[in-house]
């Protein structure tokens, strides 16, 4: 058979198994329509193989595809974005339809429908949950806790602006791979931003470049909202000359005045993933 070369990260197959609409496309032992499972931890860290270093995170209430299962692992596709890779078999659970999603930065789920109960664990913004009743002040949701009502929105609902998105996730630690405000990275914060917004958004800076926006023409000024790319790096243009991103120099997600980033990374200093130099693309949704 004539293999293509496919992205890896964009395609459900691993050699042991493929997604069945692969047959023909890919080699594999077995072809499978998948199993669609729900995340049941907080964060759950997705890489290339198994116990391998992160790539990217589910979050709670996500949906992966799975593909194919061994030493622990499941190997599938994050319904989010198609993102394909490994992550830890027992962080799934069955299927669940959700009503809801985390519109805060962070929440926690309360043992009882009060501001004084010890809360007993934290999810993170995009997290999605199910509703089973309204309590006025909190959420009932399906696993019996209860969330503050005015942390979630229902899943049709969606912001207009993803600078101000991402100026949720100020402050957040620096984490490669990273993608709640746990720890996130330059791409991640795009992605949470974007995808808020109700559009869809790869994972990758790279993927992002490919897929988002237009480039930006000679006579255009860089705006609000307007994408930078570096090699390996992405961030947010703000309002006057700012740049918005998560970095290394920085170790978290902060802002900058654009012409120091641009000085500062075309000179090596660190801070933007793999990238040095110059930009290599300014795009406008």
């Amino acid at each position: 058979m004539n293999v293509p070369t496919l992205d890896p990260r964009a395609t459900p197959a691993n050699g042991h198994a493929a997604a069945s609409e692969l047959r023909g496309v890919v080699e594999a032992a077995r072809y499978v329509k998948g199993t669609v499972r729900t995340v049941q931890q907080p964060l759950v860290n997705m890489s290339a193989r198994p116990r391998g270093d992160r790539t990217s995170q589910l979050l709670y209430g996500e949906g992966f595809r799975v593909i194919d299962e061994r030493e622990g692992y499941a190997f599938g596709q994050a319904m989010r974005d198609g993102y394909c890779g490994w992550v830890l078999a027992a962080a799934l659970g069955r299927q669940e339809t959700m009503t809801h999603w985390v519109a805060a930065p962070a929440t926690h789920l309360y043992p009882r429908a009060q501001v004084k109960a010890p809360p007993e664990v934290a999810i993170f913004f995009g997290s999605q949950v199910r509703v089973t009743s309204d309590l006025g002040d909190f959420q009932k949701v399906s696993t019996g806790h209860f969330v503050p009502s005015a942390h979630l929105q229902p899943l049709r609902a969606r912001f207009g602006d993803p600078v101000g998105v991402a100026d949720l996730f100020l402050g957040t630690p620096y984490l490669w791979g990273g993608s709640s405000r746990w720890g996130i990275d330059c791409s991640g914060l795009v992605q949470q931003a974007v995808l808020a917004t109700g559009r869809d958004c790869p994972r990758d800076s790279d993927q992002q470049m490919a897929a988002l926006g237009r480039d930006l023409a000679e006579h255009e000024t860089p705006g609000r909202g307007d994408l930078i790319f570096w090699e390996g790096h992405v961030g947010f243009i703000g309002d006057g000359e700012m740049l918005l991103h998560a970095n290394a120099h920085h170790m978290a997600v902060a802002y900058e005045p654009l012409g120091e980033a641009l000085e500062r990374i075309r000179a090596g200093a660190g801070g933007a993933g793999r990238g040095a130099g110059d930009p290599i693309a300014i795009r406008r949704f």
